[in-house]
């Protein structure tokens, strides 16, 4: 019985996993279809986020099941009640990642990004693809380290983030009140698609320590972080 309730623990982990990969894929595949204007792979991006709103529900059941039949303490509780909450920001992850194809359908055969933002467009999406990434890797290896280094990989995000408003407010702005829009709400979505990386990274490092994040003392964090 207890080698059974462990397995189903682990499989929690995997499907964490999973959907990580998934909407990391997700919001790389979303970038290239808003840039590029590519309709086909923007319907792809947003046909797929079911499977990851599928994986939700069933992580979800399958612990609350756990919660139900095993009613764990200590640190299987922990990994039960976290495991829950990182889903939560996946999934949300995921709907990101859709919202950013929708604006490249939307926009379609136009793209929602003037050339001159492209570069810092490409680059918000391949910091939240590897922020994701990283927090995949968290996941798996359960490294406090690791973890506590992508709050710094966040800031990274944050002035990107800057950067876009930087061109949005310039008198020399061009391209019209709907691309403004447009280019806010882009913005918006990686910086808070980042900001979920963060969070499940932080979630680990609780299940792991039984310490929130933001409570870890400084000389116990990674250099730098």
């Amino acid at each position: 019985m207890r080698d059974a309730y462990h397995e189903e623990l682990d499989s929690i982990g995997e499907g964490l996993v999973e959907m990580a990969r998934l909407v990391g894929s997700a919001i790389g595949r979303a970038t290239t279809a808003m840039l590029d204007a590519d309709l086909k792979l923007a319907e792809s991006v947003i046909a797929a986020d079911q499977k990851v709103d599928d994986l939700q529900h069933d992580l979800e059941a399958r612990a609350i099941a756990l919660l139900a039949r095993q009613q764990p303490v200590a640190t299987d509780l922990r990994i039960v009640v976290t495991s829950l909450r990182m889903s939560a920001d996946l999934e949300r992850s995921g709907d990101l990642a859709q919202h950013v194809a929708k604006l490249a359908r939307l926009r379609f055969p136009d793209s929602a990004v003037p050339q001159d933002l492209h570069a810092t467009i490409l680059e918000m999406g391949q910091l939240a693809q590897r922020l994701m990434a990283k927090a995949a890797e968290v996941i798996i290896t359960k490294d406090v380290d690791l973890a506590l280094q992508l709050e710094n990989d966040d800031d990274e995000m944050d002035l990107l983030h800057r950067t876009l408003f930087t061109h949005l407010i310039d008198d020399r702005w061009k391209h019209g009140i709907e691309t403004a829009v447009d280019v806010t709400l882009l913005g918006r979505y990686y910086e808070r698609y980042a900001d979920h990386a963060v969070a499940v990274a932080k979630r680990v490092v609780y299940l792991v320590t039984g310490e929130h994040a933001d409570e870890i003392q400084p000389e116990t964090r990674v250099e730098g972080a």
